[in-house]
């Protein structure tokens, strides 16, 4: 892993590389290029896991210099790919070397989908004066752009980005959030910088005028959830692609240790690469000092570290260490975000990077496997549709309101004929109405105005990559494209790397997600449990015990937190000047009360406060 950072006829120093030093402490390059009247700026810093000589580190040309790449990712299978470069002379054994020579010989356009890998990079050709920025499918390596006439800026991150333009806030995406939790994929919380979208390619012309060509590498699939067969064979295939998967990513020259929940996940994860390793595996978990049983993971985690003979490191957190790393966390992830997980990710990265350089982790999951219980409202949703202008839909929606979100969310999705309107309303964590009320009242006409452009452009973008299926096939599909690449991914990323730590996702291996994604959707949920053949596998590795546990999922203790210091919370927001220049103040104390009477509201305060230490550091760009 590493960070990149690169232009196009706008000056980028050395030092600029500073901001994004902890992406790779290990070693720095700077590379410039001349191409027509065009002056090109290539920098990368390194955090050296494969091939830790000097013959991985970049900017790195191609054996011929035809090409050069900046690149920050692992990819998984380029061992089979340099099987296909047999005329390359190769100076060392890094994925970064087998990838410039690979897109040297073979058309990047027509051959990215070959990757099996996490990547954000750049790769200038210079023999047909182009310039190529990729983001790998799932989004799980970020990258951040500015486009305008000749002039190009992109980054692994955006604050080097932000440090040369001064970009304004971005109204609709900071609106946006109050909905959807995150800030999906193009835009960020500044105007004029956008994220590549999880499996996107831009191409840039270095010929006369710079041109921009926006394309996909991975084409939807013709259909989902249509695969069918005998059960044990394809608990068997399962298996085999999972084993596969995390063996792959076993792929380092330093040391590999596991994040490790209570959950069956990481577990598995941990089972297998202790099996395909042969060594002992560091694992970490990360508690808080009294919090209640059902948040907690340690005790669990404890457990499955002694079943599989695991090194266990754990750590306990209290509500002054998560009140003193907030502004610190936000300032990290750099885009709003209501994910409590945040809180235990950052002092579950720091305990990790203290004994090793890279961990995997057991993400992914839930996303293409039905493994929250939000999804099992997704029967129900496909089955009424057709009853839809039948029902009292909008009368259970406002008598669900203060009741349960899960549910409200749920009624709110049956009530919208078309299938991405429908897919806002079940993720989104506050109603159109509550959104509105917390914008000041003075700014809501230009926000409501700029969120609804912020709509028509993901509604745009997923339109022309939706492939056929039924509701519930296409929510798992969205989900993994969007919330878990733009939040999840997104901040763990972050918050790994600000630590110098390389994180890698096993589950996203792009066999094992297309072989889940074809399955009928009967082999992995139903209305009353999910991911049912992952944990069939898991059988073959782990006790019942493990596998058959309530699930708790990675998060923190703020539901009680918030409630026993809302006082402390409420000082917080109401004190930043910046903060109060947006919000409706009236709006946001209310929402401290319900959360205080019983309400859970924790994800709607946490993302107010993140978005009010964001707001602190942008109080010059919030006015265009």
């Amino acid at each position: 892993m590493c960070g990149i950072l690169g232009s196009i006829n706008i000056n980028v120093k050395a030092e600029s590389l500073n901001l994004i030093k902890h992406r790779g402490p290990d070693s720095s390059g700077l590379q410039l290029f001349r191409v027509n009247n065009n002056s090109i700026s290539l920098l990368h810093c390194r955090l050296s896991i494969v091939d830790l000589s000097e013959a991985g580190n970049q900017p790195m040309s191609s054996f011929n210099n035809k090409g050069c790449i900046i690149f920050n990712g692992e990819i998984y299978n380029h061992v089979d790919l340099r099987q296909r470069l047999n005329s390359c002379q190769f100076k060392g054994h890094s994925d970064t070397e087998t990838m410039v020579n690979y897109f040297e010989k073979f058309e990047i356009s027509e051959n990215l989908k070959d990757l099996n890998g996490i990547f954000a990079f750049a790769y200038l050709d210079l023999e047909h004066e182009l310039i190529f920025l990729a983001r790998d499918r799932f989004g799980v390596k970020p990258l951040y752009y500015y486009y305008n006439n000749d002039i190009l800026l992109f980054c692994s991150e955006i604050r080097a980005l932000q440090a040369i333009l001064h970009s304004q806030v971005n109204k609709g995406a900071l609106a946006n959030s109050l909905r959807m939790r995150f800030i999906a994929s193009p835009s960020t919380i500044y105007q004029h910088i956008h994220k590549v979208e999880p499996g996107q390619l831009l191409t840039f012309s270095l010929k006369k005028n710079i041109g921009l060509k926006k394309s996909y590498f991975v084409a939807p699939p013709k259909s989902l959830g249509t695969k069918k067969g005998d059960y044990k064979k394809l608990i068997n295939e399962y298996g085999d692609l999972f084993e596969k998967a995390v063996e792959r990513q076993l792929m380092s020259d330093v040391e590999v240790g596991i994040l490790l929940s209570g959950g069956v996940d990481s577990a598995l994860v941990a089972a297998i690469s202790k099996q395909k390793s042969n060594t002992a595996v560091k694992a970490f978990t990360i508690g808080f000092e009294g919090s209640p049983q059902n948040i907690d993971e340690i005790d669990y985690a404890a457990k499955t570290a002694q079943t599989l003979s695991l090194e266990h490191h754990i750590e306990k957190i209290t509500f002054p260490d998560f009140l003193n790393t907030l502004e610190q966390i936000a300032e990290i992830v750099e885009e709003p975000i209501a994910t409590t997980s945040i809180i235990p990710m950052f002092h579950l990265s720091k305990l990790a990077a203290s004994k090793v350089k890279v961990v995997l982790s057991g993400q992914g999951a839930d996303e293409p496997l039905a493994g929250y219980k939000k999804y099992q409202g997704l029967p129900w949703l496909q089955y009424s549709r057709p009853f839809r202008s039948l029902m009292p839909i909008t009368k259970i929606a406002e008598f669900l309101y203060n009741k349960n979100e899960k549910l409200r969310r749920l009624v709110s999705s049956m009530q919208c004929a078309d299938n991405l309107d429908s897919f806002i309303e079940f993720n989104a964590i506050s109603s159109a109405t509550e959104a509105n009320d917390l914008i000041a009242p003075s700014n809501r006409t230009i926000y409501t105005e700029a969120l609804q452009k912020e709509k028509e452009i993901f509604k745009q973008i997923w339109r022309e990559r939706t492939p056929k299926s039924n509701i519930s096939n296409l929510f798992l599909y969205y989900d993994l494209r969007t919330s878990l690449s733009d939040d999840l991914l997104m901040y763990t990323d972050k918050i790994t790397m600000h630590f110098s730590l390389e994180c890698r996702v096993p589950i996203l291996d792009n066999d094992l997600i297309s072989f889940i994604e074809s399955l009928d959707i009967r082999y992995k949920y139903n209305a009353r449990k999910g991911k049912i053949i992952h944990k069939d596998f898991a059988k073959e590795y782990l006790p019942t015990a493990i596998i058959d546990r309530k699930k708790l999922g990675f998060k923190s203790p703020t539901e009680s937190w918030f409630r026993e210091n809302k006082s402390a919370i409420e000082n917080l927001l109401t004190t930043n000047k910046a903060f109060t220049a947006c919000f409706n103040i009236a709006a946001v104390k209310k929402t401290l009360d319900d959360h205080s009477n019983g309400q859970n509201l924790e994800k709607q305060i946490f993302l107010l406060l993140s978005l009010s230490y964001l707001l602190k550091k942008n109080s010059s760009f919030l006015m265009s």
